[in-house]
């Protein structure tokens, strides 16, 4: 049924179909069981039922029903045009955010009416900050009440859908005004989630003004006389509300938050206000604790057991999040106790101090108010229920209230409401499915779930769940449906058994009324077994539990007499009846539990069923029209039971079990005791009965009657002399269905028996089989007499079946068939037919087959031998089967009659031959053609000799006559386990397949030969483990196969024949499906169908630990499904071993050498490189795979990259290998992709045949024009291709050298891997120095900065610190109001004096002073970014965020820093710090200079120690003190280390574990070497021995002491006396001594002497060194850059993966944000991939991860000196250079620092873009999420945040700039509405002592 849109008038077209332009509004459909409305406005969110009328609240629309559904009213509520950041009314022009809008429904209540005046629906959405209007009850289009210039405390409900509100109306005494002429006040209190855009200050629990409103008073406003629960910090108590109730002048709150108290846990509260409490003195607070289902869900206030209860439906927590999980619960809590614990919780803060009796605490004081619990006078809570001014509050207590869950579910729970049926309290609960469950609760509160019904499948069902005014049924509202369900379903059992069954605590059996009823409806349900309740076990039905006669004769009438129990009791005027079947009722006499009745008159019941002898009616005992039950009674037919059974009448009649007895006769089966026409009859009930019937109960003659053959059969009867008359007698024979009538001659004899003996006759059938089972009887006349059961005549043809002698001998004699040889063709005829001797002997036997014709020598197999003759029966032949000579004993199961023999093989003892012979009686013995041969099989070899325990190694076993016996002889096995025969065995070789082992063991291998087994000599076959493959690689290939992967692994050596397998579907399936939305596409396991097929590659086993496997080769026409390898019978897939699944790619191109001519020869200079374009060359393949041949030689691959491959061909021109052609043609081969590029031509110098003189001739002639052309041409072509020419170039050198340096590389990261080992089993645990997040924060908040704001204490006087303090927090409350933090910001920022340096310092001290609101600090972040990018889409987009020029953008700095720690703490941390080892190990390894900070082994050539400094490793043993002992410990040093150099090494050694803080400072330390007894010497960098040679002055090193390698050496506190220049520098200090370190007019050295000038000007020397830098770099300072990256890449990588991996899901941080600039772009239509790429590089990879890299100080507890900085500005430059679109090309003059990683630069670029790419095509919808981890975050690292120190550092600035921040104030008219201005000169008063101000403002 379709209803139109609005008008509501229109519904009463609901016939006719809607016009096109109006969507269809309401649909109303009915269900025998639900009815249901759907509306629009999803999700519908609240459902209020008032007075029978409807009110339902969604999104943009309100809705008023009738109780049937029916829409009375329409009203749409939005979208209209809002922004939550912008106050009310919304001007376009001044809120630039203002976007339409939708209005979510917030509240729906119901106000009554002041008297008997009508009442009002109050409706609040989620527009213009959840402002409210009230509307007429009879019609919700009629406005009641709307402001059109709402201010700031009318602003009533969240204005974020995500956020509760709930609220509940009051009426209380109007003591403050008088309340007009009523008296009362409304009120309402609303209860309101935390909301981080929009005001900010509005508290989670406010009172409103409903009515009256006085003048100069506004409706829903928030006045400070009508109270508010007091919060210290809005955003930290967050609270869920789920429910708001008023009860006994009380009012309840239900919420849940994070318990704040104890174990930052969420937790659900109730919380209780005395309803007359004005200034919420009565607050107070307990938590409810359910068996750890910790989030409500909803509620709902009943009844159980006559006292008050709170129903809850409660969910169990995600972890410590508010995120519910399906776990759920329904949650009981009696009011009472309830009110005890509140009230206990009040009473011990009020008088003893919150402490209880124990001394624990039990009640605090809750939301960060200033206020204690108190020890007032114990009768405090009497006097003062409500509380008072000098009462403790908020109150909440620590002692939770417990329940047991009445009913637990797996799907979430989301609405309760109750009912109270007879006494019995049953729940309705709403699932998130959107089913109903009901559930009745017990007395002791266990609950049973007796059913559910599905209102609206998969649709969550929403709280408000109500029943209506006669608890008939219950309103249910989901996401687009309002359904109408009954409570019940009674009146649908129509029978009390379906009543009983349906086990519902409304139903039961009203028994006199016949129906299913609740307990009210049925009259006399107070009266016993009236009303038979459904949900009580022992309840049964009103049975009959026994009716007398339970059968009678039809022809009869009898008293009929039923047992009835449990019969309920009748008055004296009422009756019952019986009526049987459908006849008319009969009156009943009850006596006591008896009922008589009268049976039915015999013409009154229904016809008897054709085929049957009786028939069963049931039995109903009536209660008016009401069946109060029913039994069954039986009423037969003796008649029909003879006429039943027409061969024997007389027996059937009385054997029946019927009372019948006999007419003999009249033919007559009656159940009368007398016969109509005689005295004649047989009674049942006496013994003799059955023997007196006239019977043939035998016959005289043979049954056995031969075909074809004159025949007389004889019968035999008795009881015959009852017949008196002269009719004769017939015997009647039935042959398949033809009736043979034989006249009888009859012969009495002495016995009383008669003898008949019918007239001969010669009996035939048609059917061909020996016997022949036929019907034989004796007539009287038209009279049948009975003949036994079972007396038959079997009719037989000798010849049917007996096709030889034996097997018609083996016929049994009484058949009397004889074998007759005389007649034409010798056949199996009876004996009297035979018209010649018959046979007394058969001929011997004949023998057409044997199978097998060989055997073992041991026997044991079965012979089958086949002929005929071979015997009448199997004794014949037992005895007489040789096979060779050899007995072979008959198998008596298997032997058939003269056609086959099966005997089992008995041993010969030596190999022999001969026929088989079979023996009959005394006829010559049957020889057989086939000659049978007893072998000796020998089994001689066995290959392999290994294999897995799983199985599935095919065994090839070789031998001799391994053909003997069958097939099915043969069997092979290892030790107990079978190997199973798999292909046809022949006489030399046979194969089988081993099947799995329990064990790995050595095993022999045995043959079965029928009883003969044989085995090798001293050869095994050896189970051993299952392969197991830890690597494969790489991970991809393309289409066309061939790439070689290398597989790692153990016990690979074990399998057969490894093969690789592709599982492949033809993409016509995959679009099938995919229009189907198969779930095959998404599922993880691969799923075998008949669309499928493989195609695989052998692989080729290397060793145990190494195979490879070349790709098959598959088609770009299907998609690849899975890989997997096939061991054997071990399937190992792919993505199991490393959890990475692999990637066919299509193949790469290669385009011809000459694009433009491809016949064209591609013409090459000796010397070069040729050069070879194309597409996505490296994407499935690497150089070393990849080899070119031109013509019959290599073309050696230098370099490889996507696009080129430059290959080095040989300096002579090679040999064409194709006869049709003489020039080479390059070939590139990759794996199975063979590619031709075309033919290659050498230039060469050949001698001109042009003569001289033609030559300078054509060359004068030619001269000018060809030197202008060639001048144009060369200076073009010169620049066009000069750069890629050098590019080509530089990347060959440098491949080269890489080459070069490989070995060295490898030895190098050999030996710096197994260094690393040690540390690698540290990190992760402690041994991962990581910053606490509160350094962590310091650092990168504030960069640079010796004491951070975190660090300090506010250094104030204690007289004026309580001002101070209250002032701060007042300003954190105005920063907690986005608008004043927006104009803040923006004020400031247009400030000239604001430098750069301010604005981090202000985005720094904000993020302290808003770290515990972070959702709110994000959104204001968002807030301003928008502004930014409005700023820079203007002008130039792509530079936005490229520098920090903007508070925003340190915000953003300072963010994603707080939203990474965790990443870095599990993630990238490890990587970081293993990186940052490795460096500083490379780096110790060499020469460092102290002076210069140039050292050997680095990364950035300008710190470079070029010079060749003579040095050699040598090994201190230092003397370290564990516990009491001292131990040696050696450390590895250099001879030209100075003694500080040294020292950090040792203490790098001695305290490898411990972070850099926790060290000793090197300067604190002296080294003391020791020698012999007495030896000790101080050694330092600076003494009277220090080496001076004119200005300068060495530093001394170990060489300068002469320390022997092995020296022993101590570290010692260092003397206080000890002065001098002992420590002149630390090389742990950032900035080494460069520039003129002059002590007494000597320069300091180490291991080089500064060439700078000292008297050239400090600006002049920074561009010598530029220039210096911008020489060519000799090679041999390459090779160790190379050679330094070389052994460094594997830990660059690790870091980069780590960073830009989406293996494991990117931050929850990087994916919002990332989010976050997607949707700006598509706002601001920026199409431009690029611009966004740049955002996203500038947001997080420039922004954050650059500085952790360069810093890794900021994250890591560690010493980064000058030459690590140095390497890791390398890094950090090449990972900016990876994240930058520009195309990276490097030539001679680039930087050597961007030529190192000039190879990889490409690589990382495809791992930034994957990056993005992967984190931009995820699903995004991550908010919420991101919401829960910033809440997480804020109450994680709040406590650890400064955030006094910061509001006063904060404050500094707004009293620098306070007019021009006041004035910015004021000129907001937002503002002005909030009075900001007039709250920061109150704060300004308070910080400041300015009181005198404030007063005159």
């Amino acid at each position: 049924m379709l209803a139109s849109s609005i008008p509501p008038s229109l519904l009463l077209l609901f016939l006719l179909p809607p016009p096109p332009s109006h969507p269809a509004d309401v649909i109303v459909t009915s269900d025998p069981v639900v009815w249901w409305v759907e509306e629009h406005g999803a999700p519908l969110a609240h459902l209020v039922l008032e007075a029978g009328h409807l009110y339902v609240g969604g999104v943009d629309h309100l809705y008023q029903l009738t109780s049937d559904l029916e829409v009375m009213s329409h009203v749409r509520t939005g979208p209209h045009l809002d922004s939550p950041d912008c106050l009310p009314p919304i001007v376009p022009q001044e809120c630039p955010s203002a976007t339409p809008t939708h209005n979510h429904n917030k509240l729906l209540l119901v106000e009554a009416g002041q008297g008997a005046g009508p009442g009002s629906l109050i409706v609040c959405g989620s527009l213009f900050q959840g402002i409210c209007d009230k509307r007429r009850l009879s019609n919700i289009s009629e406005l009641l009440y709307q402001t059109s210039n709402p201010v700031d405390t009318q602003y009533v409900a969240a204005n974020d859908p995500r956020v509760s509100t709930v609220a509940v109306v009051i009426t209380t005494e109007n003591k403050q005004e008088g309340g007009g002429a009523s008296g009362v006040l409304h009120l309402m209190l609303v209860g309101r989630g935390y909301t981080s855009k929009g005001p900010g200050d509005i508290p989670p629990i406010t009172t409103r003004r409903l009515s009256p409103v006085p003048p100069l008073r506004r409706a829903f406003s928030q006045e400070e006389e009508l109270g508010k629960l007091v919060v210290g910090s809005y955003s930290e108590y967050n609270n869920h509300f789920v429910k708001a109730v008023a009860h006994n002048n009380h009012v309840y709150f239900l919420f849940s938050r994070r318990d704040m108290w104890h174990k930052k846990e969420y937790r659900t509260y109730a919380s209780r206000l005395c309803s007359s409490d004005r200034s919420f003195y009565s607050y107070v607070e307990v938590p409810l604790m359910c068996s750890g289902y910790n989030l409500a869900q909803g509620a709902g206030l009943g009844s159980h057991a006559g006292e008050p209860a709170l129903f809850i439906v409660m969910a169990a927590g995600q972890a410590s999040t508010p995120v519910a999980t399906n776990r759920s619960a329904l949650c009981v809590y009696g009011m009472a106790e309830l009110d005890a614990m509140l009230r206990r919780a009040q009473e011990v803060c009020y008088t003893e101090g919150g402490r209880g009796s124990g001394g624990q605490e039990e009640a605090y004081i809750e939301y960060a108010v200033s206020s204690k619990c108190l020890k007032l006078p114990k009768n405090s809570l009497s006097e003062y229920p409500c509380g008072g001014e000098h009462t403790p509050n908020p109150i909440a207590s620590t002692v939770p209230l417990q329940a047991t869950p009445t009913f637990t579910s797996t799907t979430q729970l989301t609405a309760v409401t109750t009912a109270t049926e007879a006494g019995h309290t049953i729940a309705f609960l709403g699932d998130g499915e959107g089913r109903l469950h009901k559930v009745l609760v017990r007395s002791d509160w266990s609950g049973d779930l007796y059913g559910s019904v599905s209102v609206d499948s998969g649709s969550v069902i929403r709280a408000d769940l109500l029943l209506d005014e006669n608890q008939q049924h219950v309103y249910v509202l989901t996401n687009r449906r309002l359904s109408k369900v009954p409570v019940s379903t009674c009146e649908r059992q129509t029978d009390c058994q379906s009543c009983l069954s349906v086990r519902d605590p409304y139903c039961g059996w009203c028994v006199l009324e016949g129906r299913c009823s609740r307990k009210h409806q049925c009259r006399r349900h107070m009266q016993p077994n009236h009303w038979l309740w459904s949900f009580e076990p022992t309840n049964q039905c009103v049975i009959v539990q026994s009716l007398r006669p339970a059968n009678q004769s039809k022809d009869e009438q009898t008293q009929v007499t039923l047992s009835v129990d449990q019969l309920p009791a009748l008055t004296e005027a009422e009756s019952l009846s019986c009526v049987f079947g459908l006849l008319p009722p009969q009156p009943a006499v009850i006596t006591a539990t008896t009922i008589t009745c009268q049976s039915p008159a015999p013409e009154l019941l229904p016809p008897m069923p054709t085929g049957s002898d009786h028939m069963i009616l049931p039995v109903s005992l009536m209660f008016g029209h009401v069946t109060i039950a029913t039994g069954n009674m039986t009423f037969y037919d003796c008649g029909a039971v003879s006429r039943l059974n027409q061969s024997s009448q007389c027996l059937a009649c009385l054997i029946s079990v019927w009372r019948c007895n006999w007419c003999p006769l009249d033919q007559l089966c009656t159940h009368n005791h007398s016969c109509a026409n005689q005295h004649i009859i047989l009674y049942q009930r006496e013994s003799s009965g059955p023997t007196s019937c006239p019977l043939v109960f035998a016959l005289q003659s043979s049954a056995l009657v031969p075909l074809g053959l004159t025949t007389t059969v004889a019968l035999r009867g008795r009881n015959l002399d009852v017949y008196t008359d002269e009719a004769p007698y017939v015997c009647v024979v039935q042959i398949e269905g033809v009736q043979i009538n034989l006249p009888a001659a009859v012969e009495k004899q002495p016995d009383n028996t008669h003898t008949f003996t019918c007239s001969p006759h010669q009996f035939q059938y048609a059917v061909s089989q020996l016997q022949y089972s036929s019907d034989v009887y004796l007539r009287r006349g038209e009279r049948r007499i009975d003949v036994s059961p079972g007396l038959r005549l079997q009719l037989y043809d000798c010849s049917a079946g007996q096709s030889d002698c034996s097997q018609c001998r083996a016929v049994p004699e009484e058949y009397g068939c004889v074998w007759c040889s005389g007649s034409p063709i010798p056949s199996c005829v009876y004996n009297q037919s035979c018209t010649s001797v018959p046979a007394d002997t058969c001929p011997p036997p004949q023998i057409t087959q044997v199978r097998p014709v060989s055997g073992p020598l041991e026997g044991g197999i079965l012979v089958t031998i086949t002929g005929s003759n071979l015997g009448m029966r199997y004794q014949d032949v037992v005895g007489g089967v040789t096979v060779a000579g050899v007995q072979c004993p008959p198998q008596p199961e298997r032997y058939q009659i003269s056609t086959r023999v099966v005997c089992e093989l008995q041993s010969s003892g030596k190999q022999r031959e001969g026929p088989v012979l079979v023996t009959v009686g005394t006829t010559p013995p049957g020889k057989s053609q086939q000659i049978f041969t007893y072998q000796d099989p020998q089994l001689l070899d066995l290959v392999p000799d290994k294999g897995p325990v799983s199985g599935g190694t095919r065994l090839t076993i070789r031998g001799r006559q391994l053909l003997t016996g069958q097939r099915s002889d043969l069997s092979a096995f290892l030790g107990p386990q079978p190997c199973y025969i798999v292909e046809e065995v022949t006489d030399s070789e046979l194969v089988c397949q081993t099947g799995p082992s329990n064990q790995t063991k050595e095993v022999k291998l045995r043959v079965l030969f029928g009883k003969a087994e044989k085995t090798i000599t001293k050869v095994t076959f050896r189970y051993l483990d299952n392969p197991v493959i830890t690597d494969a690689s790489p991970a991809e290939s393309f289409y066309e196969g061939g790439r070689v992967i290398m597989v790692t692994g153990k016990n690979l050596g074990v399998v057969q024949q490894p093969i690789i397998s592709v599982w492949v579907e033809p993409l016509e399936v995959q679009r099938v499906k995919r229009r189907r939305r198969l779930a095959l596409l998404t599922a993880k396991q691969l799923v075998f169908n008949s669309t499928m097929r493989t195609v695989s590659e052998p692989c080729s086993v290397l060793s145990s630990s190494q195979m490879t496997c070349p790709t098959p080769k598959v088609t770009p026409e299907v998609k690849v499904k899975g890989v997997w390898f096939q061991l054997d019978n071990v399937r190992v897939h792919f993505e199991t071993i490393k959890g990475k699944s692999f990637t066919y790619y299509p193949n790469p191109e290669l385009f011809p050498l000459n694009r433009e001519a491809p016949d064209v020869p591609y013409r090459f200079k000796p010397g070069g490189v040729i050069a070879v374009e194309g597409l996505d060359l490296t994407r499935a393949i690497s150089r070393q795979e990849v080899t070119a041949r031109l013509g019959d030689q290599e073309c050696d691959v230098k370099t490889l990259d996507n696009t080129h491959l430059y290959c080095e061909p040989p300096e002579i021109q090679p040999m064409s290998v194709e006869d049709s052609n003489e020039l080479p043609s390059l070939q590139v081969f990759m794996g199975n992709l063979r590619v031709d590029l075309g033919l290659v031509q050498y230039d060469s110098d050949s001698v001109s045949v042009v003569p001289l003189a033609a030559q300078i001739g054509l060359g004068a002639g030619a001269a000018v024009i060809i030197l202008s052309v060639l001048v144009i041409i060369l200076m073009y072509r010169r620049k066009s291709k000069q750069a890629l020419r050098d590019y080509k170039k530089v990347l060959l050198q440098l491949e080269t050298l890489e080459i070069n340096v490989g070995d060295q590389c490898r030895k190098e990261f050999t030996d710096l891997m197994t260094e690393m080992m040690d540390l690698s089993s540290d990190v992760g645990g402690p041994g991962l120095p990581l910053l606490d997040y509160r350094t962590y924060a310091e650092r990168v908040f504030f960069p640079g900065q010796q004491v951070a704001p975190l660090s300090r204490q506010l250094d104030l006087p204690e007289s004026r610190r309580q001002t101070v303090e209250q002032g701060l927090q007042q300003l954190n409350n105005l920063l907690n109001n986005r608008l004043f933090l927006t104009r803040f910001i923006h004020t400031l920022e247009a400030q000239q004096g604001f430098s750069q340096r301010d604005r981090g310092y202000v985005a720094s001290l904000l993020t302290i002073a808003l770290h515990d609101k972070l959702e709110y600090f994000t959104e204001v972040m968002k807030s301003l970014l928008q502004d930014l990018v409005q700023q820079y889409v203007a002008k130039n987009p792509k530079l936005m965020l490229r520098r920090t020029e903007t508070v925003v953008e340190k915000m953003l700095t300072n963010w994603m820093s707080i939203c990474l720690y965790s990443f870095l703490k599990e993630v990238a941390g490890e990587p970081l710090f293993m990186l940052y080892r490795a460096i500083k190990y490379q780096v110790d390894k060499g020469p460092v200079d102290s002076v210069t900070g140039k050292a050997k082994r680095t990364l950035n050539d300008s710190h470079l120690l070029r010079e060749d400094i003579e040095y050699c490793s040598m090994t201190l043993m230092v003397l370290v003190k564990n516990g009491v002992e001292v131990q040696p410990c050696p450390v590895k040093v250099l001879d030209t280390d100075t003694i500080t150099q040294v020292k950090d090494k040792i203490l790098d050694q001695v305290y490898r574990g411990a972070p850099f803080t926790q060290r000793p400072a090197a300067d604190s330390l002296d080294l003391e070497w020791r020698s012999g007894q007495a030896g000790h010497l101080t050694l330092s960098d600076d003494d009277v021995t220090a080496v001076v040679q004119g200005r300068w002055k060495r530093v001394n090193t170990l060489q300068h002491y002469k320390v022997p390698d092995g020296a022993t050496v101590a570290l010692i506190p260092r003397s206080q006396s000890s002065g001098g220049v002992n420590q002149v520098f630390q090389t742990g200090e950032k900035t080494p001594m460069l520039e003129g370190e002059e002590e007494e007019g000597l320069r300091l050295w180490h291991l080089v002497k500064s060439s700078e000038d000292p008297e050239i000007p400090k600006h002049r020397k920074s561009s010598m060194r530029e220039r210096e830098r911008a020489k060519a770099i000799p090679e041999i300072y390459l090779t160790r850059l190379l050679s330094m990256k070389g052994t460094l890449q594997k830990f660059v990588d690790d870091v980069f993966v780590a960073i830009l991996s989406t293996k494991r899901p990117p931050p929850i941080a990087v994916r919002f944000f990332f989010d976050f600039l997607d949707d700006m772009a598509e706002k601001h239509g920026i199409d431009d991939p690029e611009t966004v790429h740049i955002w996203k590089t500038n947001s997080l990879p420039l922004r954050f991860w650059v500085n952790i890299l360069k810093n890794p100080q900021f994250v890591l507890d560690v010493q980064v000196t000058d030459s690590i900085d140095a390497i890791l500005s390398v890094i950090a430059q090449t990972f900016i250079d990876s994240c930058t679109t520009s195309e990276h090309k490097v030539g001679r003059d680039s930087p050597v620092n961007k030529l190192l990683y000039a190879r990889e630069i490409p690589r990382y670029k495809q791992l930034v873009e994957r990056y993005y790419s992967d984190i931009h095509s995820a699903a995004s919808g991550c908010y919420q999420e991101m919401n829960s981890t910033l809440t997480e975050l804020s109450g994680s690292f709040a406590s650890e945040m400064n955030s006094v120190v910061a509001l006063h550092e904060l404050y500094k600035y707004i009293n620098k700039y306070y007019d021009q921040i006041i004035m910015s104030l004021e000129e907001d008219a937002s503002g002005q509405k909030m009075q900001l201005a007039y709250r920061l000169q109150q704060v300004a008063a308070l910080v400041e002592n300015k009181t005198q101000e404030i007063l005159v403002l």
